[in-house]
């Protein structure tokens, strides 16, 4: 079982690779990108004036863009380097610049290390050190200070003494990038990518990545785990009372039903639902809150109230959750009872006089639930990935959200880290759906 799981995950590297390649490469040559933007923000006018030459046509300002504000645009957005070495940079495989500094020879730059606060007075406080290039005998040698500050360090244990800050000693941290007889030019580079869990900043909130996934990730994983165990516990029970009944009345009418659902895209159910119970347009019912996790005043209700306003806010959107899934789970229990119940090993049980509830439940289920149970994987997949339309329509600030917002504002980092967490969660659940057949199935084996 161990060489089972270690082959398959050597088989999801590349596929890993591939998918984002590919993805990369799509987002990289599609017009209208962040860079197009803020050049067409700055000729507009719309920042500052510093950037390039205005000139003005009757009532119109335009702003042409020099090449120096280009290159540091192009250098903002990481469009500075090759396509190959920046798809190798936000992996995490090629060492990217994370400091640069130019300056005159003798003159000291401050170089902030860490941000500590002083637990008796909650100020923040910077450890920090001085930088101080030279140029000696033709050669540059950069000089690096004790650690320290510029101001009195409280009562913060962690911070160094002063008097450490005048002591100097050659620095092997910086990069000279390039020199003349005025001043030098120096860099810090350190390989960071997605695979040292680093998904860079995003453009539009300027804040890590990390941080705002991680900030609405539990959000995604509320309405996608208790989407998926309602489908299972509904779906299961519905699709073994229609096979036991097939062809009756009930079967017919919640077949009706369920297609009917399926038919319904789940974003489109979701602002019917919000119409008829939301806003009250059709009914006069507003029974369900228009949207939201929550109510802005959660924190100050009862443990009871806590409760019953998370399920107020999430029975519509667990609704429009379940019925993508709803219709395929439940036709899939019906047609593998059916197809147990007409094997030979059950005519041979019902032959030998046992229980009907005993055949069914005991043998028939049994093996019916095989391809439930090795589905389960991608369907966790699925629900976990959460979807961008339904958190949008019911205005659910999770993962889905910050994705849709990130595409349409082509926030790439965002975006591409949206992707990976999809591709790793769904190349995973195909994984886990593996192991569980084999587990379950005793005619398959671990090869």
């Amino acid at each position: 079982m161990f060489k089972y799981i270690l082959k398959r995950l050597l088989l999801i590297i590349p596929t890993f690779i591939g998918a984002t390649f590919l993805v990369f490469t799509i987002l990289n040559a599609i017009p209208d990108g962040p860079l197009e933007r803020a050049v067409a923000q700055l000729q507009s006018g719309g920042v500052g004036g510093g950037g390039g030459d205005s000139v003005a046509g009757g009532s119109d300002r335009e702003t042409v863009i020099n090449e120096k504000v280009l290159e540091m645009l192009r250098k903002q957005y990481g469009l500075d380097k090759p396509f190959l070495v920046r798809y190798l940079l936000w992996l995490g495989l090629y060492p990217r610049e994370t400091k640069s500094k130019t300056v005159n020879y003798g003159k000291a730059f401050r170089e902030n290390l860490k941000i500590v606060d002083d637990p008796e007075t909650g100020k923040r406080f910077f450890i920090q050190r001085w930088i101080r290039p030279e140029l000696e005998d033709g050669k540059v040698v950069v000089y690096k200070s004790g650690k320290g500050g510029d101001f009195a360090f409280g009562n913060v244990p962690e911070l160094p003494s002063s008097s450490d800050i005048t002591q100097w000693n050659k620095s092997n941290d910086w990069d000279i990038e390039k020199f003349d007889d005025n001043e030098v030019s120096l860099s810090q580079f350190a390989v960071s990518g997605i695979l040292q869990g680093d998904f860079g900043t995003s453009y539009q909130h300027n804040e890590k990545v990390t941080k705002l996934i991680g900030d609405r990730l539990h959000i995604s994983l509320f309405f996608g785990l208790i989407s998926f165990f309602v489908t299972y516990l509904v779906c299961i029970p519905l699709g073994i009372s229609k096979a036991l009944k097939h062809n009756s009345t009930y079967d017919v009418s919640t077949s009706a039903l369920i297609f009917m659902g399926y038919s319904i895209p789940p974003y489109a159910l979701g602002v019917l639902l919000l119409m008829l119970f939301g806003s009250g347009v059709f009914t006069g019912l507003k029974i369900f809150p228009l949207g939201g996790f929550r109510s802005p005043n959660f924190d100050e209700l009862s443990f009871i109230g806590k409760v019953f306003d998370q399920m107020h806010h999430a029975i519509l959107p667990i609704i429009c959750y379940m019925i993508g899934a709803f219709a395929t789970l439940t036709i899939l229990m019906k047609n593998s009872l059916m197809e147990n119940l007409s094997q030979d090993y059950v005519r041979t049980a019902f032959a030998k006089g046992l229980p009907e509830n005993t055949i069914i439940y005991k043998h028939a289920l049994r093996n019916s639930l095989i391809p439930i149970a090795t589905g389960l994987g991608r369907i966790v997949g699925i629900f976990l990935t959460g979807s961008y339309l339904i958190e949008y329509v019911f205005n659910i600030d999770g993962i889905g959200l910050l994705s849709y917002n990130a595409i349409v504002n082509m926030d790439y980092p965002i975006f591409l880290a949206f992707t990976v967490f999809s591709i790793l969660t769904l190349l995973v659940g195909n994984l886990i759906s593996d192991i569980l057949y084999v587990l379950i199935d005793p005619r398959i084996k671990f090869t």
